[in-house]
């Protein structure tokens, strides 16, 4: 028996993390606290976004999209996205991620280039699976509901949803992780702080 590629290699783990992930919402019940308390998850998110925009933008010959992608703008004020609740920050991140997936699916209706639809792929799989943990958190005070005023951008370039995708998981959702470890990570730990809760 030959000896795996790397590339299977490579895909093999991350769909072993996809379904760490979705076993914490499994077992958990959609509690958060286990991936919020452990932060080498969203760290490895973060490079698996770093991964998938480097792949994208290597692809060769991609298409410019002839109907435009609409994506969130994503970038933000840290010291005013501090004075929001969590709940305000949930739904805000629910609206970008629900107009990336979109944008995600409208750009695989356009590009039949095995390299860009297979990183197109994967990154609707990564992106829709955050859209539902943060749709199933136990904690919610209640269901969403779009009807999003999301700011937003129309992009020809295939690449600017891969960037889009990866200032959102290095920007709103580690930052929205962090504030949730604060309270979450000391809950049910009366004699001690776990190491891997501390925020880094």
């Amino acid at each position: 028996m030959q000896g795996r590629s790397p590339q299977l290699s490579m895909e093999l783990n991350r769909l072993l993390l996809l379904t760490s992930f979705l076993l914490h919402m499994e077992e958990g019940h959609a509690n958060p606290t286990r991936l919020v308390c452990d932060n080498r998850l969203i760290q490895k998110y973060i490079g698996e976004a770093k991964d998938m925009e480097k792949r994208a933008g290597q692809c060769q010959a991609l298409p410019t999209l002839s109907c435009p992608t609409v994506l969130p703008l994503v970038d933000f004020s840290l010291q005013q996205w501090k004075s929001k609740s969590n709940e305000t920050k949930r739904r805000e991140i629910l609206c970008d991620l629900a107009l990336l997936v979109g944008a995600v699916a409208e750009a695989q209706g356009q590009v039949t280039q095995e390299c860009g639809a297979r990183q197109l792929s994967q990154l609707y799989q990564h992106a829709n699976s955050f859209l539902l943990l943060l749709q199933t958190f136990s904690w919610e005070a209640g269901p969403w509901e779009p009807g999003c005023s999301t700011h937003s951008v129309e992009q020809t370039h295939v690449t600017s949803i891969f960037l889009t995708y990866r200032q959102l998981v290095q920007g709103k959702l580690r930052f929205f992780f962090h504030d949730l470890a604060k309270d979450l990570c000391k809950q049910g730990q009366e004699g001690g702080r776990d190491p891997q809760c501390r925020a880094r």
